[in-house]
């Protein structure tokens, strides 16, 4: 089974691109629900709208929940990859260590083969290669310099140019790795129908913010 341990943000999508384009074509997206906001390994914010993103891909979505206790999540991940019979696991990952180091260590452990077509990528030339091909847009944010306007904002040529700015004077990752944003695609290539947003809020608290879909459906290209 290959499968894709799926956000709903841009480089999980990509990375599914990636590897098809490479003729390696996703079985499986695998969704992990953390109960920890903070959860160092999985992307919290709209992640119950990837049942959308599996419909209009036409692919097969499992969520499992996770308490997103630190290492322990890990457990957690192990345990879905067992039950599900991965033997290929493709991932977002670019640049977090952190990360990478986990699920190469739990992929070694269970004889898994990992795929990161997006590990090393530059930031600024996946930003562009996202506003090109993706309708992505940015669904939290917790960096310096990054403030409300940036909610809910699609990953166009404006955002990257302010993006840039901000990475100028804060020395942000643009990649997002940090977790200084978190993103959310609408339409990618492989998307048969697109998704529209009837209703969404912001909400804000001291330096970071979360923009929430409140309901969405697949709208005809």
């Amino acid at each position: 089974m290959i499968a894709a341990l799926y956000s709903g943000g841009k480089d999980s999508t990509l990375a599914i691109h990636k590897m098809e384009e490479q003729g390696k074509v996703t079985e499986l997206l695998i969704s992990m629900i953390s109960n920890n906001e903070f959860s160092y390994m999985f992307h919290r914010p709209n992640i119950g709208w990837t049942e959308l993103q599996a419909e209009a891909m036409g692919m097969p979505h499992v969520f499992f929940s996770t308490k997103g206790e630190k290492e322990k999540e890990l457990v957690d991940l192990e345990t879905v990859l067992k039950e599900q019979e991965v033997t290929e696991l493709i991932t977002g990952a670019v640049a977090s260590k952190y990360q990478a180091d986990r699920i190469n260590e739990i992929c070694k452990r269970m004889k898994i083969k990992h795929h990161a077509p997006l590990w090393g990528m530059d930031p600024l030339t996946e930003l562009k290669e996202i506003s090109g091909k993706f309708n992505a847009i940015i669904t939290s944010v917790s960096a310096a310099g990054l403030d409300e306007s940036f909610l809910g904002k699609r990953i166009d040529d404006d955002a990257i140019s302010k993006l840039v700015k901000v990475n100028q004077k804060y020395k942000i990752n643009m990649s997002f790795e940090g977790g200084e944003a978190e993103s959310f695609v609408l339409d990618a290539p492989l998307f048969s129908k697109s998704i529209k947003i009837l209703k969404a809020h912001k909400t804000w608290a001291g330096s970071s913010g979360t923009y929430i879909i409140d309901d969405a459906v697949l709208e005809e290209k």
